[in-house]
């Protein structure tokens, strides 16, 4: 790697903390800014007197089909890591609906070719909502139609309840006119059906390892018919919320639907299944428990020999699973690469939620190293509890690793994820999400002195918003409120900006404010511009001053 010639200072080193989830807005905690609301005398100091800019984090900044669609994590940390944009798995998943590629690729028409030859079911298992970052109900949809359109013998759907990407209570507005869409096919003799669900934060969609019970929960219900039975999903979701009316969706048990007390739509032998998210975190472990042949996480009684196919592939490194509907986007050429090549040593770190969001996203969807002798990546084992229940999660751990590593100062370059911000805010729990912001607040201070001692970069940002906007806002801006006159809690992200701040031990840095719609994927080029060394050719520019 070569030097810059902008400047004349010796090679620097840095680091980025990424505050997952921690957006900005000018609106105050009464609109559920849990970032205003909380007391953070560190962040408020850097936000207020150091060189800071809003960034994009959203839309077609990420690579989302529009700027109406969220960020997310695994798009966020892509473009962190690559200093540029790539069309990421919606907009991948929706222009191959669009032009028809993905019903005549060899993963579709082998998953077709199966059920219509054993005159077996077709099942599309998947996230059941239009909150376009795990996966799009009209893709569920498009795969139905053209199902019918070829004649497959039966169609089986097994939904997982969203209230995460979208309102915590709204499954039945998605389930209902589905079930009607469905009647019209039903009316002419199309035998599809739900056959079971359950919330995405109960069953089948963990990430990481971090809790393969989910996954032995999804499997129950979905393989096996094994579970509360019900005549149908939407008399499932309603006696869930009326048992317990403080459960939102992602939360809701699972289910079975069941017809004179059998199971509609078990997955069997000679079955085809197509996992509906085009997102590969939550997707991993569900394509392991299908294509594994030593699984051995849970017992899966007798697994079913099945076409199995993911509507992306997960990891392109394992090559899981083999088959897909939709290449994933060729991400080349990311900042950890670069680095890795040209002998700057690299220090990743997180909890388990983002661990893989630090490693494997930010290096373009690619499991392992670079080169091991020069990247040192650290897990800090997530605890398997609601995140609002303990809110400072293990950002205390973190905190004592990074700022150990940080004063051995062995390494050049550090990245850090703080977990926060997204999954307490996920929760929609807003005193729960002060609470872990102002326990951040302390975390990062500590690292700031840290880097003052070793005259090492700091740079904070985020991959997304979450926790500043969680009370539903109608078109108008105004807080919604239930019955009761209480805001509605809202548990997705947000389309506002995030902050970007450089505090530089020899206040040599700056920020330019000029530079058009600054985002996610000016970064990569600001951390090596800091560091004083050239930026690849392609990578949008820095966000340093000249």
């Amino acid at each position: 790697m070569n030097l810059s010639k902008k400047y004349t200072f010796r090679p620097r080193k840095a680091l980025l903390v990424i505050l997952d989830g921690v957006g900005y807005s000018p609106r105050g905690p009464e609109f559920g800014n849990a970032v205003a609301g909380a007391k953070l005398p560190f962040l408020n100091r850097v936000w207020n007197e150091r060189p800071t800019l809003h960034i994009q984090a959203h839309g077609k900044a990420v690579g989302m089909p529009s700027d109406e669609d969220m960020g997310n994590s695994e798009v966020g940390h892509n473009v962190l890591g690559s200093g540029r944009i790539f069309d990421q798995g919606a907009k991948l998943v929706s222009n191959s609906i669009a032009t028809g590629a993905i019903f005549e690729g060899q993963a579709w028409k082998e998953t077709v070719e199966n059920v219509k030859k054993n005159n077996s079911t077709l099942h599309l298992l998947g996230l059941f909502s239009d909150g376009n970052v795990h996966s799009h109900i009209d893709h569920t949809k498009a795969l139905v139609t053209r199902a019918v359109s070829e004649k497959v013998p039966r169609i089986r759907l097994h939904i997982l309840l969203d209230g995460r990407d979208v309102p915590e209570k709204s499954a039945l507005e998605y389930l209902n006119p589905f079930e009607s869409w469905l009647d019209e096919f039903r009316k002419n003799g199309v035998d599809v059906e739900i056959a079971s669900g359950g919330g995405r934060m109960t069953i089948t969609m963990d990430r990481y390892e971090a809790d393969w019970s989910m996954v032995e929960r999804g499997w129950k219900v979905h393989v096996l018919g094994e579970g509360r039975k019900f005549s149908s999903a939407k008399e499932a979701i309603e006696t869930f919320r009326n048992e317990d009316p403080k459960v939102i969706d992602q939360y809701l048990p699972s289910f079975v639907v069941a017809e004179n007390g059998n199971p509609v739509g078990r997955i069997a032998d000679g079955d085809s299944v197509i996992f509906t998210n085009f997102r590969g975190d939550r997707a991993i472990e569900i394509s392991l428990a299908f294509t594994e042949k030593n699984f051995d996480k849970f017992d899966r009684v007798n697994p079913p020999n099945v076409v199995y196919a993911g509507i992306m592939q997960y990891d392109g490194d394992l090559k899981l699973p083999e088959r897909f509907l939709v290449a994933p986007p060729a991400i080349d050429r990311t900042l950890g690469q670069y680095m890795a090549q040209s002998g700057i040593s690299q220090y990743a770190l997180s909890e388990t939620q983002k661990y893989g969001h630090v490693t494997y996203f930010w290096n373009g969807n690619k499991s392992g190293y670079f080169d091991e002798k020069t990247e040192q990546y650290r897990e800090i084992p997530s605890d398997v509890i609601p995140f609002d229940q303990s809110p400072e999660m293990k950002a205390l751990a973190i905190t004592e690793a990074l700022e150990k590593a940080l004063n051995e100062n062995e390494q050049d370059f550090y990245r850090v994820n703080y977990a926060n911000g997204d999954m307490v805010g996920h929760t929609g729990n807003y005193p729960a999400t002060v609470h872990a912001m102002e326990f951040m607040d302390g975390c990062i201070e500590r690292l700031w002195k840290a880097c003052e001692k070793q005259n090492i970069v700091l740079f904070i940002t985020a991959d997304h918003g979450n926790a500043d906007e969680m009370y539903q806002l109608d078109k108008k801006g105004n807080v919604e409120k239930d019955s009761k006159g209480n805001p509605v809690p809202k548990t997705s992200h947000t389309l506002n900006r995030v902050p970007f701040s450089v505090l530089d031990p020899e206040n040599k840095l700056g920020l330019d404010s000029k530079i058009e719609k600054p985002g996610l994927a000016n970064v990569a080029a600001t951390i090596l511009d800091a560091m004083g060394y050239e930026t690849p050719e392609g990578y949008h520019p820095s966000l340093l001053t000249n």
